[in-house]
């Protein structure tokens, strides 16, 4: 890392329950690219005064998490179609004191379905109502998936996500059959639930692509069970990497490379 000094520009995170994933992943590209730049995560309980902070102090960056993802969409100035067609921001730029806001998480998600040559034909299960779960929701419908099912335990929150993008929403698990399954929850996330498997076996065995959008750890019960299978899986780590290096694309102006990414990211996870 450079010395501080007056120039560096300071890119933030703000979060209920901060983390060092997106300080170690950005501060490692800024270091391996020598760019005078340096890369901190914030709490608050003012999300009003921290976005007039990020303005009046000229904070180049800010990633926003759960719970400001809804509630900084009056005070930004700008919302780019990733954020508009979820009506949720997670990234914001400050260009010359004009606060520009995207989603990078739909970004993530709609890149990482067209690289594994998901077909829109397919049949698609989302387990999961929350606000990754717009996100996912939205990008498939962005890709052109017409046959998505969105398994809320909410009934209310599960209709709301599916009814917004044309799709049907259920309470209980449907019958074994769908080809891309999605698990949007915190089912095999360390911790409490670290050993769920989010889908039963007869739902894996009848997939074609396993999903998981749990970051920590990577290799979920879903992912292992899927891998077991000979089944192509796409992985929370996947998506956190690669909405990380939107960010730092936007906040930077460079362009990392895909290994350069991935380093990053699991230095990230250590």
């Amino acid at each position: 890392m450079p010395i501080l000094n007056k120039d560096m520009l300071l890119c933030i995170s703000l979060a209920a329950r901060p983390s060092n994933i997106g300080t170690r992943f950005h501060n490692f590209l800024y270091d391996e690219l020598g760019l005078n730049y340096v890369y901190k995560a914030f709490t608050t309980d003012d999300i009003e005064g921290a976005i007039t902070g990020v303005r009046a102090l000229g904070i180049r960056g800010c990633s926003v998490s759960m719970p400001f993802k809804e509630a900084v969409i009056p005070l930004v100035d700008e919302i780019e179609p990733s954020a508009a067609a979820i009506e949720s921001i997670n990234t914001i730029v400050n260009d010359g004191g004009r606060l520009i806001a995207s989603n990078t998480d739909y970004e993530a998600v709609a890149e990482l379905l067209e690289r594994h040559h998901v077909d829109p034909a397919l049949s698609v299960l989302v387990r999961g109502s929350g606000g990754m779960a717009k996100a996912v929701v939205a990008a498939f419908r962005g890709a052109g998936f017409d046959d998505v099912t969105v398994l809320a335990r909410n009934a209310e929150a599960g209709e709301a996500i599916a009814s917004k993008y044309g799709y049907r929403a259920v309470t209980e698990d449907p019958a074994p059959g769908h080809a891309v399954i999605v698990n949007v929850t915190p089912l095999g996330m360390a911790g409490a639930d670290a050993e769920t498997l989010s889908f039963s076996e007869a739902h894996v065995d009848a997939a074609r692509t396993v999903f998981d959008v749990v970051a920590y750890p990577a290799d979920t019960p879903l992912i292992r069970a899927a891998q077991l299978r000979g089944i192509p899986v796409i992985t929370g780590a996947d998506v956190i990497a690669l909405q990380a290096a939107r960010q730092f694309e936007r906040y930077t102006g460079v362009t990392p490379t895909r290994d350069q990414v991935e380093r990053a990211s699991a230095f990230s996870r250590q």
